[in-house]
């Protein structure tokens, strides 16, 4: 049985991101940053105006602050075995089978099963939202903002269906839907200022998606060669075209793999009545299903 899981906590398999980076990150912008509101506000009792400049580094403390609660909420202390816990949320394959036929609800299902048997398993929770349904799109809303306003990362949008053609062709097997403060770690603690916003909502993605598809598309082509017990070289052959892809801006472009251009043909359509997504919800391992 292969499993797609995230270990946890983070801190786990992260060590040395979390000491190198982030805390040390965290660290000395608290600092500093303390350090400069307090000469600030000195410059202020000495009657200078810094009253603008003053409320702007004191917002950049509070940032700091939440920017170290953000990675805080994924580490805990591991002593044993039975400290770490492996969330799935997908059933990949088993025995001779690879279950892309299956929708991701009937994963979810047999997940929870799976983690009901397995202490070490944890569960991930889902829900249903009808997309063309306001009330419904409203609550599946209402739900990731309670999730992520308690330290949850946010959650991962996925095709109801395992694999989801619309209008515009194959659509996309996964956007990751991040909560506010978590992206602090992604993208610095004071991200959330107007200048860093205009600059992030301009970037454009469509490589990144493009490579998304290309990569979805080789794993598949990998997990069905380890099920008919292919040579392992023919099941990780797929799996390095990912990683050259992602390493080299000369490959990313290119879609003359044989195994891309084989899935692309045998994939199945689906009608744009079964379009649908899944969003499921990352360290706390919540998941939303939505379908039109």
């Amino acid at each position: 049985m292969l499993l797609d899981c995230e270990l946890m906590p983070w801190s786990v398999k992260a060590q040395e991101l979390l000491s190198e980076q982030y805390a040390a990150v965290g660290a000395a912008a608290r600092a500093g940053l303390t350090e400069t509101v307090s000469a600030l506000q000195a410059s202020a009792n000495a009657g200078v105006d810094v009253g603008a400049l003053h409320e702007r580094f004191r917002g950049r403390v509070d940032d700091a602050q939440r920017f170290v609660e953000a990675y805080r909420h994924y580490c805990w202390p591991v002593r044993t075995i039975d400290d770490v816990k492996l969330a799935p949320f997908h059933l990949l394959a088993s025995a001779s089978a690879v279950h892309v036929d299956k929708d991701h609800v009937w994963h979810m299902q047999m997940l929870s099963e799976l983690c009901a048997a397995d202490p070490l398993l944890h569960p991930t929770a889902y829900t249903v939202v009808d997309t063309t349904d306001a009330d419904s799109q409203q609550a599946g809303c209402a739900w990731w903002a309670e999730r992520t306003e308690h330290g949850g990362k946010g959650m991962v949008v996925k095709p109801f269906d395992y694999v989801a053609r619309g209008r515009r062709g194959l659509a996309q097997p996964a956007l990751k839907t991040r909560g506010r403060e978590y992206l602090r770690i992604i993208y610095g603690p004071d991200y959330t200022e107007p200048a860093n916003l205009d600059w992030l909502r301009e970037r454009g993605l469509g490589t990144k998606r493009s490579l998304a598809l290309r990569e979805f598309a080789l794993g598949i082509e990998a997990l069905e060669r380890f099920v008919r017990d292919e040579p392992h070289d023919g099941c990780t052959s797929a799996c390095s075209a990912c990683s050259r892809w992602r390493a080299s801006p000369w490959t990313r472009g290119c879609k003359d793999d044989l195994a891309y251009k084989r899935r692309r043909i045998e994939w199945p359509s689906t009608s744009a009545r079964r379009l649908s997504c899944l969003l499921s919800y990352e360290s706390g391992q919540n998941a939303l299903v939505a379908w039109r």
